[in-house]
Order: C-alpha cells, then sequence, then structure tokens
C-alpha cells in the first residue's frame, strides 16, 4: 500500500460503528501483548471523558488511523490510543496523526507531551516513530507505576 497523504483529522465522538470497532482492535491487541494489569489502553468510555479530545482521520469513508490527547494539566498532555488500521499499517497514517495531535497540543499552548508504550518487541514500530519524532525514554509520570512492560516516553513543544 502506498503513503496516505490526504487524510482527514476530525474530532470524533466515538459514535461511529468503523472508530469503535478499531478501538476495540486496540485493545485486543494490547492485551494480546502486554499482562492485563500491564495495558493502560483506554476503552471507548474513558476516550470520552473531558480532558480526552479524540481524533479518527480518514481517507474518504474509510478510517485509517486513530488517537487522543488526554489533558495532564495546563502544560502537559499525553498521546493515547494511538492506532492505524491493519490495511493502512507502514502508510505514515501512524506519523500523520502523530504530528497532527503535537501540533494541536501545541496549538492549546502545552509545553510538553508524555506517553506510555509498551516493550515488548511488537511495540517496537511505535517506538522508532515516536523516537524519530523527538519523543525520548524517561521515567513513570503522573499516575503511572514502574512497569516491565512500559516504555514512558517524553517531549518538549516549542511556541
Amino acid at each position: 500500500m502506498g503513503r496516505v497523504t490526504p487524510l482527514e483529522f476530525r474530532i470524533d465522538d466515538l459514535s461511529g460503528e468503523q472508530t469503535r470497532a478499531l478501538v476495540a482492535h486496540h485493545l485486543v491487541g494490547m492485551h494480546a501483548s502486554s499482562p492485563a494489569e500491564s495495558v493502560f489502553a483506554l476503552d471507548v468510555e474513558a476516550l470520552r471523558e473531558p480532558a480526552v479530545t479524540f481524533w479518527s482521520g480518514w481517507l474518504g469513508d474509510d478510517l485509517v488511523v486513530i488517537g487522543a490527547l488526554k489533558v495532564l494539566d495546563r502544560t502537559s498532555g499525553e498521546l493515547k490510543s494511538m492506532r492505524v488500521t491493519d490495511a493502512h499499517l507502514g502508510t505514515g497514517a501512524g506519523r500523520a496523526i502523530l504530528r497532527h495531535i503535537v501540533g494541536e497540543a501545541a496549538a492549546r499552548g502545552m509545553s510538553t507531551l508524555w506517553l506510555e508504550t509498551g516493550s515488548t518487541d511488537d511495540f517496537w514500530p511505535a517506538r522508532r516513530l515516536y523516537s524519530s519524532e523527538g519523543f525520548v525514554e524517561c521515567g513513570p509520570f503522573a499516575d503511572y507505576p514502574e512497569n516491565p512492560f512500559s516504555i514512558f516516553m517524553t517531549r518538549s513543544l516549542e511556541h
């Protein structure tokens, strides 16, 4: 599959069938790669919390990617629930939504972004993407415990 370029990003209320199915697929994948107590992915209801903005990326009528920004405090946020549909893996869709969320966080005046991702080999492509976009490994943040199945990363935002 070729590169995804003209994605349309929409703030999504998680009511659509395609979006809900991709969130469910994401959760199944997280539980397949990590023990239950080490899965910090949010379900549909948690993604609807007021502190979370959830986006979906579309190519026409096809859902390609999802991702969310959770406000931690006035100056920092957390990336949550980034997932590309299987049909669009390797097309640049993950990078596109990551850059979209980073841009939205900066536009909101945030100075720092954080994320938690898995430490197993299944998560290597995600960690490589985050590193290539300026995220560096750090210790646990917010309420996350130290966890052998988690890698924590952060990035400063320039205004």
